[in-house]
């Protein structure tokens, strides 16, 4: 696989992220690694033009971030303007701060998530949806995650599927890929395995996900960006990344 298109998402070292100049230490080793993008998540307070000189300064670009949800739908605004700040194209709503429980619940979540959009699209901005597992739960036989994208539309809504929570959920990552064919700029590369009988997040490559089929629906649908995560790691979360990067680029 082509190393610019594989970005590391700053979530995964997040502990390590907490001021501008630990934030400036991470990314040289993120750097180092062979990165040439990254995900703002997860990163400590700070000024988003001091956000955006820091990544720069490391000869890395923004390739997404995700933003807090209220935010995304309450300022819009605000979202907006960090993204054109950091000369950023996508963002994620990473999870449903409303918690919805019902079939109405997602509805009005698309519809919202639907309204920002548009808005952001005006600015040159896409909006995309960070999956979890909660989204799997089924209303009169459609899930969650289903309801959000029919409910809403591919021009201001799209995708940005997290392998790994959509096996927990109990569908196929790769069915996700394709089913949502140019509208996922985004994917989350998630491993999941099994370790003494527990589900665990691993390193790309090393747990049970079939890889060459999920990146290969990937592409066939448009992502843009292969965004590497592991919200929780095995090893040392730099290591970690290592390790997922050099088996993206060598095997994939």
């Amino acid at each position: 696989m082509d190393k610019k298109r594989i970005a590391a998402q700053l979530y995964t070292v997040r502990d390590f992220c907490k001021t501008p100049e630990d934030l400036t230490k991470t990314l040289k080793k993120v750097k180092k690694i062979g990165f040439e993008a990254v995900q703002v998540s997860g990163v400590g307070p700070m000024d988003n033009k001091e956000l955006a000189k820091i990544i720069k300064g490391e000869g890395l670009v923004c390739c997404a971030t995700h933003e807090p949800g209220k935010s995304i739908i309450e300022e819009t605004g605000k979202v907006i303007e960090k993204l054109q700040i950091l000369n950023c194209e996508y963002t994620a709503y990473p999870y449903p701060h409303s918690g919805p429980t019902t079939k109405k619940d997602y509805v009005k979540l698309a519809k919202d998530l639907d309204k920002a959009g548009k808005k952001m699209k005006k600015a040159g901005i896409t909006l995309t949806y960070h999956n979890h597992a909660i989204e799997f739960e089924k209303f009169d036989g459609k899930t969650g995650l289903d309801i959000i994208y029919s409910e809403s539309s591919p021009e201001n809504l799209q995708g940005e599927i997290d392998t790994y929570w959509v096996q927990y959920g109990g569908e196929n990552p790769v069915e996700w890929c394709t089913k949502l064919k140019n509208r996922l700029p985004l994917l989350h590369l998630k491993e999941y395995g099994i370790v003494q009988n527990k589900v665990t997040m691993m390193e790309v490559g090393y747990g049970n996900l079939d890889w060459k089929k999920i990146i290969a629906a990937a592409k066939k649908s448009g992502t843009k960006w292969f965004i590497i995560e592991e919200d929780t790691c095995r090893f040392d979360p730099f290591e970690s990344l290592k390790m997922s990067f050099d088996y993206m680029v060598k095997e994939l």
